[in-house]
């Protein structure tokens, strides 16, 4: 497969007339209000899987009390939600290279928007389960086919430097959802918490249908059907580099998933940090992840090449993954709260670099089938780190060691795929990219 170059300078929809989704270019004010109507409704849409599982994470205990099941039944609402995620992206992907990204993203807010309120309705656990899922093979639509209208619009630097840029809303949305959930508790009950999501569903439709134009012209659509499809997504998988970098950022993502999992027992019953504590040293972590990637956007890329700017978020990772193995371990001493969350802010900031260089780097060797690539990406992403999470508590609750060494797993297996698959020494688009 024909790799994209690396210093194409932004490319805008090929759509015959100018539309509002078209990255910002000379046309002064309204350029720009364009612009910015296309990020925080492609933001709004990557967000909607932190809003939609974090959120509803301070009501599970009144959900347990309500619907009266146990707790184990009423946790398959949340795993539920996030296999939806992960599968629907599968499905999603492809139709839009087959119909364009408007349609399938309108389809799939709307279902999105149903079935969010039939939560808020559902009178027992199985059926809140059932409309779970579905809320979450909907809410698919919205982040496999956000990436794929960036790389319809976007290449190479300019198309890292938006993946950077969405950072500020999507790394900031799993810090406010669960305080936004909590705050909604006080005034309403858990349905309340859906009501909210499905109103938030509805902004986000109607940001589409009116400040998203058709990023895929008809000449660039796939007119097979689903053969087509998996032959694509064969395709895309056969091509050594992309797959290697799906496999990074999958891996990284998944060293990111054992933190989230194992942090509340790590900080709070370990180390004995308050509830309050946790929750300042986790909303510092999500900024530090997000201060990092528009460092990336804003300051390295352009001057760096991705390749490399990517290898140094990976080998931060890596270290900060030894050091907290190092500490948790034990092997100098008991080391109490500050050096372990040093470690976390430092692992967790890095992700910063690696984030949005894997997809952009992804996504360049795949302009032709963009829904397809865009899928893979979300699908790998969800399912390594729905397999890493479980193993952080695999030796017991009174130990981080666990947490560390699956973070170490995911940083050295990350390390490997980007070494070994992409080889980035030997490839062209290595060398730094100028900034356009």
């Amino acid at each position: 497969m024909k790799e994209s170059s690396p210093t194409t300078a932004p490319t805008p929809s090929t759509s015959p007339s100018p539309s509002p989704s078209a990255p910002p270019s000379a046309h002064g004010g309204a350029a720009r209000r364009a612009a910015l109507f296309l990020t925080l409704t492609l933001g709004g849409l990557t967000a909607m899987a932190p809003l939609s599982m974090d959120m509803y994470l301070p009501a599970l205990p009144e959900v347990t009390d309500s619907l009266g099941s146990p707790a184990a039944t009423v946790q398959l609402t949340l795993t539920a939600c996030l296999m939806g995620m992960a599968l629907g992206q599968l499905v999603v992907g492809p139709m839009s290279d087959k119909w364009g990204r408007r349609r399938p993203l309108l389809v799939g807010m709307l279902v999105y928007i149903v079935a969010t309120a039939l939560c808020a309705l559902a009178p027992t656990t199985g059926l809140l389960i059932v409309f779970r899922l579905v809320q979450g093979l909907a809410g698919a639509a919205g982040i496999v086919i956000a990436r794929a209208v960036v790389r319809d619009l976007y290449d190479g630097v300019a198309m890292a430097r938006f993946f950077s840029t969405l950072m500020l809303i999507s790394g900031v949305a799993p810090v406010v959802a669960p305080l936004v959930g909590g705050q909604l508790l006080r005034m309403t009950d858990w349905r309340g918490i859906f009501v909210v999501l499905t109103v938030i569903g509805a902004v986000l439709a109607l940001l589409v249908r009116f400040c998203l134009h058709e990023t895929l012209p008809p000449e660039r659509r796939k007119d097979g059907g689903l053969g087509e499809a998996l032959g694509a997504m064969r395709g895309l998988l056969a091509d050594r580099v992309f797959t290697g970098y799906m496999l990074s950022g999958g891996f990284a993502f998944a060293a990111l998933f054992a933190y989230i999992s194992a942090s509340p027992f790590v900080i709070q019953d370990i180390y004995g940090a308050s509830p309050q504590t946790f929750s300042l040293l986790f909303g510092l972590n999500s900024i530090g992840l997000v201060i990092v990637g528009q460092i990336n956007g804003k300051v390295l890329i352009g001057r760096f090449s991705l390749d490399k700017a990517l290898g140094w978020g990976l080998a931060v990772i890596t270290v900060a993954a030894v050091v907290l193995v190092v500490l948790t371990s034990g092997v100098l001493g008991e080391p109490g709260l500050v050096p372990v969350a040093t470690g976390l802010f430092v692992l967790m900031s890095a992700m910063g670099l690696a984030m949005p260089n894997t997809n952009a780097q992804a996504l360049m060797r795949s302009r032709d089938a963009a829904g397809s690539a865009s899928a893979l990406l979300g699908t790998s992403t969800y399912l390594l780190g729905a397999v890493a999470s479980p193993l952080v508590g695999i030796a017991g609750e009174h130990t981080a060691v666990p947490m560390a060494v699956v973070q170490l797993g995911c940083a050295v297996a990350a390390v490997l795929c980007f070494v070994l698959m992409c080889r980035p020494g030997r490839r062209a688009d290595a060398a730094a990219e100028p900034a356009p």
